[in-house]
């Protein structure tokens, strides 16, 4: 597979009430093909977020995106544009970052975690220089990252994100 100059299609996920953001790199070759975020199936961020949130698991585009709204969580990726070998995070080079201040203008600050090392790398490198919120890690959810079991990832997410289930 060679490298491919590619650019974000779909908007980030927020509105007035949300109370974190949560980023990405940038979307994986099946976001892409569905057209949203954590497309693959083996991805594991639709799962944790609905066992931290306790509720049911989103299915479909539009139920996921009430999820996020009704949970008071933003979504967006680190990356708008970048060069990038098929859905490899390692490979991202040529990188354009997003631009949150319509996020955060809209949201006010919140705390931003990055889904992954390589969305906080990427954040800190690209984003940090002109915005001055801190992130944290999150480990990443995607199927990848084989090392973290998806009971491992929902407590260390749970930890982290425990403010959204006193609601």
């Amino acid at each position: 597979m060679k490298p491919t100059f590619v650019t974000h299609t779909f908007a980030p996920i927020y509105d007035a009430h949300s109370k974190v953001l949560i980023l990405g790199t940038f979307p994986s070759v099946k976001s892409r093909e569905t057209d949203f975020y954590y497309g693959h199936p083996q991805n594991r961020f639709w799962k944790v977020l609905s066992a931290v949130c306790k509720a049911p698991l989103p299915e479909t585009k539009q139920q996921k995106i009430n999820f996020l709204l009704q949970h008071h969580i933003a979504i967006y990726d680190v990356v708008e544009r970048c060069t990038i070998t098929g859905s490899s995070d390692s490979s991202i080079k040529d990188v354009i970052p997003v631009n949150l201040q319509p996020i955060l203008q809209t949201t006010g600050e919140i705390p931003i975690f990055a889904n992954g090392a390589t969305a906080q790398k990427l954040y800190q490198k690209y984003i940090s220089p002109t915005l001055s919120y801190p992130i944290a890690k999150l480990p990443s959810t995607s199927p990848a990252n084989a090392t973290w079991r998806l009971d491992d990832l929902i407590v260390s997410w749970g930890k982290a994100l425990q403010f959204l289930q006193q609601q």
